[in-house]
């Protein structure tokens, strides 16, 4: 069944700004360069007309790890994120991510949606995390979740800080 992952980010920026960051691989590149841990790259992008695939590679190490997690998978955590941005159409873009950890038995997986607010635009993020181990499996997805809302905030503000330089220049 897994643990649910239900969060929005806002931008005060138009829709049209934060998806034209979204679909630029300079973007990913720096993204992943500030908020993307050790070792974090973009192993593949694929552009298109207003869209983009991904596969990133990022890694959490041992030491910043709890010990229900090192007790079970010893060392780093390697993570494969898969991320996908479609068209923006009017004021709205659709997007999708996934992710997996080399070594365990669990997935994340979800939709984004980009759309204006009040005074900018929002991405909603919903998904789920799936660890399959018995007996700790929803423990672990619950500290999934507080860490995928932690790198979400993370990533916010490197793209807040991003659009921003982008209207100043």
């Amino acid at each position: 069944m897994g643990s649910p992952i239900d969060h929005s980010t806002h931008y005060s920026f138009p829709p049209a700004a934060v998806h034209a960051a979204f679909v630029d691989p300079e973007y990913w590149d720096s993204r992943l360069a500030e908020a993307g841990g050790p070792g974090a790259a973009v192993e593949n992008a694929t552009t298109g007309d207003g869209t983009i695939e991904l596969d990133l590679h990022q890694a959490i190490p041992a030491e910043h790890l709890p010990a229900v997690v090192t007790n079970i998978r010893p060392g780093d955590l390697v993570i494969r994120r898969h991320e996908a941005w479609g068209r923006l159409e009017g004021d709205r873009a659709q997007g999708r991510f996934s992710a997996g950890v080399e070594g365990m038995p669990g997935k994340v997986e979800g939709t984004l949606t980009l759309m204006p607010d009040d005074d900018g635009s929002i991405v909603l993020i919903e998904g789920t995390v799936e660890v399959k181990i018995p007996f700790l499996g929803s423990k672990i997805e619950g500290m999934i979740v507080d860490e995928l809302v932690g790198l979400f905030e993370a990533e916010k503000a490197f793209t807040a800080d991003w659009l921003g330089r982008a209207q100043s220049s």
